[in-house]
This record gives structure tokens, sequence and C-alpha cells, in this order.
């Protein structure tokens, strides 16, 4: 009785088309599927669908703004020193140095052996009047050896006549916040107007404060200038190449589309004390300082200014494991900030509604969430899902004309590169998973949100390296090594994160292969392998 009672209450949950199945494990997994398809993944599909193709056309309408204004920039607006007062500070013999004003150099630092030497002797090259220029090494490094060697290099320039600072704390509070902050308690630069910030690998030119200074000094409404950052080491690799074809966009167009519009930034730029002040310091709430403090500053009605043309060279991460930890802090930074001020814009009478508008929605949502979210969960997740359910249909505008627009118009940052444009499309959906990840932990406030993993830098490395190659094509037989990068272990190396989803996006191009009828499996393929170099952490070593 318990038995036939037991085989009738199976026969109510399971369907009639599963009676008489052999039970073998293939012949189980297509029946589950079938019996799970039509109520639960059909409508959790399009649903997906509707979603991606939604912010799709967020980005591609922000995107397509701001090519319609950088054009409109570069046919019809003034240059900076035609829209703002722009006198250059002249040298007088009469007046001496009294009419240039002072201004503190901070140099944040943390066990930087490849690149102090050079972003010191950057700094202390200014050309600027000694007696109006404060050099500050913030040297928060754990290493003994290289503190050391920090401060010799600083000892080393005092003794030319040069005002450099050492300045080290009992703990990493705050990070790179807590040690800018600190540096501005200091006595001695409560006379200074202006503080620029670089980070250790930059390498601004002498003109640099020349060039920058006079449109702080003519225009008190300005709290920022900020600088373009070029690359040194732009060529040597592929993830280098990647990553410059990001960032250029970032700085061709965007930073010039937020100055023209009166939107901010923050990183390479000579800040007037006094808006850093009235804007409430530096805080260490969240990995991105530098952005916190910038919208805190625009809020309370200052403006800022971007120079195309000034320009600072600096590193980008060779090495797969920095750029991750890099991009990690970069993604979930300013979702974190959104989530911490979202409520503080919104409440901010000091600045008119569009401009709440253009922060919160294109500013935050658009560009530092919906950008990263969009190609992971369309590209990799619900697109490749649609091969499994074909019922859900997915337009062609959806899945390829919007994405080929936005690709060319974030291309135009690097033209000498459009002929990586593909890979680096199969790139960057690989590190959408990356972002995607870290900006739901910065939303959520999960965590890693507030970790900080030094960008490890290379420094004169990389011209050792250039010259190295130089000297083997002009003489074979003696050839100088350029050092090696460090050897990681293979659990560094392997990522099982990407390597799943190579795996999984390899079963949906079979699929598609045997039975689709979008030719899908061509991009999913690729984006396999794509994903396979990642996971394999080979990505940073194919130049």
């Amino acid at each position: 009785m318990e038995e036939s009672s037991s085989s009738s209450q199976a026969k109510l949950f399971i369907p009639d088309s599963i009676q008489g199945v052999t039970y073998d494990v293939a012949g189980q997994i297509k029946v589950i599927w079938d019996v799970i398809k039509a109520p639960l993944l059909l409508p959790l599909l399009n649903a997906g669908v509707y979603i991606c193709l939604a912010m799709s056309l967020m980005l591609f309408f922000e995107r397509l703004y701001m090519g319609i204004v950088i054009i409109l920039v570069k046919l019809f607006w003034k240059k900076p020193h035609q829209r703002y007062r722009f006198e250059p500070i002249q040298d007088d013999v009469e007046l001496a140095s009294s009419n240039f004003p002072s201004v503190l150099v901070q140099i944040p630092m943390f066990n930087e052996r490849e690149v102090y030497k050079v972003s010191i002797g950057a700094a202390c090259g200014l050309s600027w009047p000694s007696d109006r220029l404060v050099i500050q090494v913030l040297d928060d490094s754990t290493d003994p050896v290289i503190k050391q060697m920090v401060e010799l290099e600083c000892q080393r320039w005092a003794s030319k006549g040069i005002d450099i600072r050492y300045q080290i704390r009992d703990n990493r509070t705050g990070y790179k916040a807590g040690a800018l902050k600190e540096g501005l308690k200091r006595s001695y630069v409560k006379h200074c107007e202006y503080v620029v910030i670089f980070d250790a690998d930059f390498r601004p030119e002498p003109d640099f404060l020349r060039r920058a200074i006079p449109f702080l000094v003519g225009n008190p409404e300005i709290a920022l200038v900020q600088a373009r950052w070029r690359f040194v080491n732009a060529d040597e690799c592929l993830l280098t190449r990647m990553q410059e074809m990001s960032l250029d966009y970032h700085f061709t167009v965007e930073q010039e589309v937020g100055s023209s519009t009166h939107a901010f930034f923050g990183t390479a730029g000579v800040w007037r004390i006094a808006a850093i002040n009235e804007a409430g310091g530096w805080k260490d709430r969240t990995t991105v300082e530098d952005m916190d403090l910038a919208v805190r500053a625009s809020l309370r009605g200052w403006k800022f200014v971007y120079l195309g043309d000034l320009q600072v060279k600096s590193e980008l991460p060779s090495t797969l494991r920095a750029f991750r930890f890099q991009q990690h802090r970069w993604s979930c930074g300013p979702a974190n900030l959104f989530r911490k001020m979202l409520m503080e814009i919104v409440r901010n009478k000091n600045v008119k509604f569009w401009k709440k508008v253009h922060v919160i929605y294109n500013f935050f949502f658009v560009r530092k969430i919906i950008a990263h979210m969009v190609t992971f969960f369309f590209y990799c997740v619900v697109l490749p899902l649609t091969i499994l359910v074909p019922e859900v249909y997915v337009p062609i505008w959806g899945a390829v004309y919007i994405p080929s627009i936005i690709t060319i118009l974030n291309s135009v940052g690097t033209p000498r590169s459009i002929h990586l444009l593909f890979y680096w499309i199969l790139f960057e959906n690989v590190m959408s998973l990356h972002r995607t990840k870290a900006t739901f932990i910065g939303l959520l406030e999960a965590g890693r949100v507030n970790e900080w993993v030094v960008t490890e830098k290379l420094g004169d490395s990389v011209n050792n390296k250039n010259k190295a190659g130089d000297a083997a094509k002009s003489n074979k037989t003696n050839v100088t090594k350029a050092p090696k990068k460090p050897r990681f272990k293979i659990s560094e190396r392997l990522h099982l994160l990407e390597l799943g989803f190579a795996a999984f996006l390899f079963f949906c191009g079979c699929y598609d292969f045997v039975h689709g009828k979008n030719n899908y499996f061509v991009y999913l393929f690729l984006q396999t392998i794509t994903f396979s170099i990642v996971g394999f952490g080979y990505v940073g070593t194919i130049v």
C-alpha cells in the first residue's frame, strides 16, 4: 500500500512525457531542460533581453551625445585659454619670484622601487621658482630598504637647493587619501595656494605648472586644471595596447566633453587648496578619492578645466594581475561612491536640476554602472543563452548594429590601433565580467569594497626593454637584456571564473554550429579563445 501511494504521488509531479524515458544522464538532462524551459527560462530570458536592449540604448544615446558634443567642441568651441582669462606668469627681475604663487607638489608612494627616482626627478625639474615650490614625498612604504632609498633620493635633491620634504606615517589609514590629507596638515605648506598631485609613475614636463597655474590665478571660480595622461609603455604588449585604446577614448572624448559641460574629474591635475577645503577635504570612504573630492567640489559650484594638450607621462599596468587589481578599484570605487552620495546629490541646493541629472544619470549610472553590466550580461550571458532557447528573439539592431556603432564611437581616441579593434572588443567583453563583479561589490558594499592593492610598476625597465630591442636590431651579438617580469604561481595565473565562462561559451558555440541559424558560433568561439587567454593569465605576455 505504501509503495502504491508513493508511486501515485510521484505521478502527480512528474509530467507524462517523462514516463518511459531511459534513465541515462543525457536523457535525464534533456527531460529536465524541457520541463523548466517553457515555464521558467523563457520568461526570464525574454525579460533579460528587454533589459539588456534598454541598457544598450541608454549607452548608445550616451555615446552619441558625447560624440555630438565633441564634434561641436572641435569645430566651434573656443580653446580653454580663449574661454578663460589666461595670462602667462612672466619672470621679472625686479619682482623676483613674488608674482609666482606658492605651489605644493604631492607624490604619494608605496614601495615604489622602480619609479621613485623618475617621479621625484620630474617633480624637482619643474620650471618654477624654488622658493615658491614645495615638493612633498608621502611615503607609505612598508619595505624599510625602499623607504631608505626614497629618503636618500629626497636628501640628494634637497642638497641641490630644492625644497623637498620626505614624510612618513605610522600607519596607512585611508591609503592614498589619508596620505594626501595628512600632507596638507603640515605647517610648512600653509602658505601654498595650489597643490598638484602626481602618482608615483607620473612624469610631468618642466613647463607643466607654467601652463596650468595661470588658469587658476586668473579665474577664481576654477577649482581644478586637469591634464591628459600619455603612456610610456603603450607598445610593450597587447595588454597595454588594449588599455591605451580604452583610456584614450576617456581622455579624448569623456574628459573633453566633461570640461565643456562643466562636469568633473580629478587625477594629474592642479587643485586650488581653498576648493579642497571648502569641499570637505580628502576622504577615504571609497577607493576613488579623487572622484569623491571632484564630485563634492562640483556640487558646491566649482568649475573644472581640461587641457588636452597638457600631457603627463605615466605607466600602464603591464601584467594581468596588476591590471585586474586596478580595474577592480576603478569599477568598485565609483559604484560605492554612487551608493554613498546619491541622496546627497539629490538634496543638494547649490546646483541646478539638470546638473543633478547629469551627475546621477550620465556620469554615474550609465558610464560607471550600465556600461559594465550591459557588456557582460548581454554578450556573455543572455545572447549565448538565446542559442539554447531559440524561442527567444533578439532583434538584429540590438545584437549587431547598436554595438557596432558604440564600438566605432569608442575607437576614435586611438586611430593607430584601429586594426586591433575586433580583439579589443573581445578583450573588453572578458574584462566586463571582472568589472561587473566589482561594480556589484561597490553597490552592495561587500567584502572587497575597500581593497587597495597598489598597481605594480616597471619604471625604467620599460625603457631598458625598448633599448634592448633597438640594440638587437643594430647589433645581434651585443644585446642588453631587459629585466624580466616577476613570475607568478600557477594559482595566481589561473582565473577559474573566466575559464568557466570559456567552457560555457564553447558549449553554446558548438550547439549553435550544429543546431543554430544565426551563425553566432563565429563570435562565440573567438570569445571563448579570449576568455581562455585571460583565464590562463597570458594576455600580458602577448606582444
